[in-house]
């Protein structure tokens, strides 16, 4: 298939005052593209807002009544639409000026007026190109960031127990200090144009505050668990573990200039210093100390204040609060302390709910803003800048945990291992010419390069992963891993494998973490009841098993919700959400289905035998009732499943007409759906 023709449907939108110009225009491109036609910059911009995802260029005119181009251009800056919609200015202006304001506003290209057909058709051809491109391949960053932010938060996970398990502290602190360290930091970075860090500065002080603690290693149980008080030589040793820290980080060499390793560096040194000079070990005063180890140092300091150790009761979260801005745990950055209290509610809220999947998960968000939206560089620059930070930081953790990762040049037959990598098998990093190493050989087996290119061959552009389990001899042992593949082409009509990367991991600890984080993507964080995507993936199976039982469907929502956080907060607001499911489970049997799917929604597929009425009579019931001084009610719709009416939408579109029954009938009661009910649902609100 030529590239015309899997770019023949691409529609372009054609913005200019003069109808002449927008009739050449649409009919050099009517053959290979949709068309469509704006008159100005404010029609232009009314059609975008309804259609932004259907277009694949703009070409736009400067000169325009109402809204010209750069009025366009700027509007597009300010909604981000600019970054995935490129945009070809058409203009007999020639001015250098003005071609210059184009493009510093994002315009991808400049066509001169009068127009040349076969300038016009290339110049849009090659701008959709490009951009369809840039798109695969912010899809792959995107694919290869959340596997590998898994894979990191796995490592973090294992330090943090190991530190936890000698230090007797309680289990979520590593992770209560990162959530805390990265609202705080973004918070900081909003203030103040003070300290200069980038993207990739504040990723790597929130990754590396998980290893402050690391030091602890070396210090003795019996000083670490002592449930009394120090004395003035055990809080001296203990004090070493500053230092402990930073030498273990010192003594990677293989990574001494990594800017995750530079930043854990200083966290681990200085993270006890204080503003006005009375820390340890150095005694460094102001912003002498670090930012990265100021941020920590104030995280560390309320999470410990916060949580219960072996030699103190917690403090609640707002008398930790007071004695940090009264400086009785020492004095700290006066624009950290403002942080810490304009955001208070924030890092309350997101301490009390899962953090290691809400912070997982907004890592990865955060990786991909940056990748989708750059700020003051290209995006290929920024690009490349996201990928060498990603390898820089899996090549980190992989060392520590030993796995081994690869790349292979097909043209140049090179083999590249990770540092671990190729000292688990004995070889050198960089291999030339790797089908004849016997070393590898000996560790792989005969016929393994083979095996693997056999695999790699089979692949293609749209299918380019694959997994290969094989026996692999380390340190004499053999033991079976797990080989994941991706291939990399080149474009065009003759695609090309130009590289493999991939790495190996030990199949049954590779299998465990899988199955967690696989439990953990379907279920709520709050209250640990299935989600939306877990009801999706359960259902079917469900229905398909046990085709000969009966099943109803019903959606409930807890009445006057919105005043529950508006009047007592939304920690009292996750309270009543985690009652109301712990009612729930009790009240339905194990082999029902019960899930949250947002908000104060929640959703249960029953499976049951008898009347399903006084079922539903029943949960609906021990529903209702007091969360301390606030009365909780529900309303409900049902349906029951039918053999004509088993798909999963349409179940769920007739339980919420039926719960919209119930709130016009004035709440705190259930409907079962009816066909008299319609066939929509009106709006509603809480």
């Amino acid at each position: 298939m030529t590239a015309q023709k899997r770019h023949s449907r691409e529609r372009i939108l054609i913005v200019d005052d003069s109808e002449m110009n927008r009739s050449i225009l649409a009919d050099m491109l009517a053959d290979e593209f949709d068309v469509t036609e704006a008159v100005d910059g404010e029609e232009a911009l009314e059609i975008l807002a309804k259609e932004k995802d259907a277009f694949s260029l703009v070409l736009l005119d400067i000169v325009m009544p109402r809204k010209d181009g750069f009025d366009v251009l700027a509007e597009m800056n300010r909604t981000n639409l600019i970054e995935d919609l490129p945009v070809v200015m058409v203009s007999a202006e020639t001015a250098s000026a003005q071609i210059e304001r184009a493009y510093e506003l994002g315009a991808t290209d400049f066509i001169m007026r009068p127009f040349d057909a076969f300038i016009v058709h290339r110049r849009v051809l090659n701008t959709i190109f490009l951009y369809v491109k840039q798109r695969k391949l912010l899809g792959i960053i995107e694919a290869q960031i959340a596997e590998k932010e898994q894979n990191s938060a796995l490592m973090v996970d294992i330090l943090s127990h190991i530190v936890e398990f000698r230090n007797g502290e309680s289990g979520p602190h590593i992770r209560n200090v990162r959530i805390i360290t990265d609202i705080l930091l973004r918070k900081l970075l909003r203030k103040t144009d003070r300290y200069a860090l980038t993207e990739r500065d504040v990723s790597a002080i929130i990754m590396a505050s998980a290893l402050h603690d690391i030091g602890k290693i070396g210090i003795d149980d019996k000083i670490l668990n002592k449930p009394g008080r120090l004395t003035k030589e055990e809080f001296a040793a203990m004090q070493k573990h500053t230092l402990i820290g930073a030498n273990m980080l010192e003594g990677l060499s293989s990574h001494s200039g990594d800017l995750l390793v530079r930043r854990a560096y200083e966290i681990c040194r200085w993270h006890h210093e204080r503003w006005d000079g009375g820390g340890y070990p150095d005694g460094l005063k102001g912003d002498d100390i670090p930012v990265s180890a100021q941020i920590v140092a104030l995280a560390d300091v309320y999470d410990a204040l916060t949580s219960e150790r072996v030699y103190k009761s917690a403090v609640p979260p707002e008398e930790a609060k007071e004695m940090i801005l009264a400086g009785k745990c020492g004095a700290f950055n006066p624009l950290l302390a403002e942080c810490l209290v304009e955001e208070f509610d924030q890092i309350r809220g997101a301490l009390a709910k899962d953090g290691a999947q809400m912070e997982s998960h907004r890592e990865v968000r955060n990786y991909a803003d940056a990748a989708i939206y750059p700020k003051g560089t290209g995006v290929s620059e920024r690009t490349l800048k996201l990928l060498d930070y990603e390898r820089m930081k899996y090549n980190f953790y992989a060392e520590l945990t030993e796995e081994i990762q690869f790349e292979y040049l097909i043209e140049e037959k090179i083999l590249k291992l990770s540092p671990s990598g190729a000292k688990r098998l004995g070889v050198e990093q960089e291999l030339a010419d790797p089908a004849r190493d016997l070393r590898l050989q000996t560790q792989l087996g005969i016929g393994w390069y083979e095996r693997l290119m056999e695999h790699v061959r089979a692949t293609s552009p749209a299918l380019p992963e694959f997994r290969h389990e094989c026996q692999l001899r380390i340190g004499g042992e053999l033991r079976w891993y797990n080989i994941i593949v991706r291939t990399f082409w080149t474009d065009g009509d003759v695609p090309v494998i130009e590289s493999v990367i991939g790495k190996a991991v030990d199949i049954h600890d590779t299998h465990v973490a899988m199955t967690e984080l696989k439990e953990k993507s379907i279920r709520d964080p709050l209250t640990g009841l299935l989600n939306r995507e877990g009801v999706s993936e359960q259902l079917p199976q469900k229905l398909a098993a046990f085709p000969e039982r009966k099943f109803a469907l019903a959606v409930f929502d807890i009445d006057f919700f919105k005043k529950v956080n508006d009047v007592y907060g939304h920690l009292f607001g996750d309270k009543v959400l985690c009652e109301v499911a712990e009612r729930l489970v009790h009240s339905t049997r194990v082999h029902d289905l019960c899930a949250r799917i947002g908000g104060d929604e929640f959703l249960i597929v029953f499976d049951y035998e008898g009347d399903i009425r006084s079922i539903i009579a029943r949960v609906f019931k021990s529903l209702c009732g007091k969360v301390e001084d606030f009365d909780v009610t529900v309303s409900m719709g049902v349906v029951e499943m039918t053999d004509e009416t088993q798909d999963y939408e349409d179940l769920f579109r007739k339980a919420d007409i039926a719960l919209y029954a119930s709130k016009q009938g004035g709440r705190a009661n259930y409907h079962f759906y009816d066909d008299s009910m319609g066939d929509g649902v009106p709006h509603r609100e809480g």
